[in-house]
């Protein structure tokens, strides 16, 4: 079993992601759609303090990026909303594979966050067969309990028959989503069969990869519920194939492509700055990027306010192929100006000169980003 050094670990992981950004061809459409075939889905969140993460997470790897790209990616049906390891958009091409989750919530199998009423759930299917696209606002519902959206029964179902695979989300208006049949939502050129067990844990295998890089069985499955068997099942045979290899790196087992290992020869851009979502595909995996990049990272909107070390939304920022920093942002879009709350430098980055200015240019074009003409730093530490 081959060993690589971390930094060789970290580059094949930086490379495999886009990050810092790759060369990418095209008009900037064409270049945000080859950025989400090589992701393969990016997460959704409400939170706006800043432009939202799935957007973010494309700015990062395409600065020419624009919102409407991904409401046209949804529209040209390369892309559909469901659930990854959280709710995310994914590419139409691997669209086979979100089948076995929604069978085994159809089938009671696996259990989702709301209880199934079966009549409303009917009639609310056969309102959208006749009359088309609906939102759940389209709906009426007596809500005995106001404790939250969630307690709207028809909403609850709306999202039951979309969890379930009998709805799929066609677009979004104000980021509400509007709701149609699966059939009259996919393309007709969309492969419908159901993967086996080992087809489907092959996939969580090669797809983990090839983004990636490289990854424990732990990361392969992470948030994967009752997969670790077959995807073990899976890596076994793809070593005994020649398709995949096991590498040591710090001791620990991972599991990487012989072209990923190829990627040590390229050359990675160490003196461009990425402002990063808390989101982003490269630092989701909390255990990982920690383990991999030596960054303890937490995202803090959900820690009381007197308990918070970094602020409450924290992006991490890559320079140099290393997390070196974090910063707290807020985007004043009445005033048109970033206000960057808190920079916390880590060691090794602070009172570097090529450093600072790459990242003074990163926030320039992040806060044209979020639709602000300046930016300002208003306590920074390191």
């Amino acid at each position: 079993m081959q060993s690589i050094s971390l930094a060789q670990a970290q580059k094949i992981a930086l490379l495999s992601q886009g990050l810092p950004t790759q060369k990418l061809t095209g008009t900037a459409y064409q270049k945000t759609v080859q950025v989400m075939q090589r992701l393969g889905y990016v997460q959704i969140d409400t939170i706006s303090v800043v432009q939202r993460a799935h957007h973010h997470t494309l700015w990062s790897r395409n600065h020419s990026y624009a919102p409407e790209h991904l409401d046209r990616m949804v529209r040209e049906r390369l892309i559909y909303e469901y659930w990854s390891h959280a709710a995310s958009y994914l590419d139409m091409a691997n669209f086979r594979f979100s089948l076995p989750r929604k069978h085994a919530i159809k089938s009671g199998k696996q259990n989702h966050w709301f209880r199934k009423n079966p009549k409303l759930m009917s009639e609310v299917l056969a309102r959208i067969t006749s009359d088309g696209p609906l939102m759940a606002k389209d709906f009426d519902s007596t809500v005995t309990k106001k404790t939250g959206w969630e307690s709207k029964p028809t909403k609850q179902a709306l999202e039951m028959l979309y969890m379930q695979g009998d709805l799929m989300i066609t677009e979004r208006k104000n980021f509400h989503k509007v709701y149609d049949l699966a059939e009259r939502v996919l393309p007709s050129r969309t492969n419908t069969t159901t993967p086996s067990a080992l087809e489907h844990a092959t996939f969580l295998v090669i797809n983990s990869l090839a983004t990636h890089g490289l990854a424990t069985l732990a990361e392969i499955t992470y948030l994967q519920k009752g997969m670790k068997a077959s995807v073990n099942e899976a890596i076994n045979q793809l070593i005994e194939e020649g398709e995949i290899d096991k590498v040591s790196v710090n001791g620990e087992i991972y599991f990487t492509r012989p072209q990923s290992l190829s990627l040590l020869d390229k050359r990675l851009n160490r003196k461009q700055t990425r402002i990063l979502s808390p989101f982003d595909n490269l630092v989701i995996q909390r255990d990982r990027v920690s383990k991999l990049f030596n960054f303890d990272y937490l995202l803090e909107c959900y820690v009381p306010a007197t308990k918070r070390q970094h602020g409450y939304f924290v992006l991490p920022i890559l320079w140099d192929g290393r997390l070196v920093a974090r910063a707290d942002c807020k985007a004043h879009r009445k005033e048109a100006h970033l206000e960057v709350i808190t920079l916390h430098i880590e060691t090794g980055a602070s009172k570097q000169t090529a450093f600072e200015d790459s990242l003074e240019l990163e926030l320039t074009q992040f806060a044209h980003f979020n639709g602000c003409a300046t930016f300002s730093i208003t306590r920074q530490i390191g």
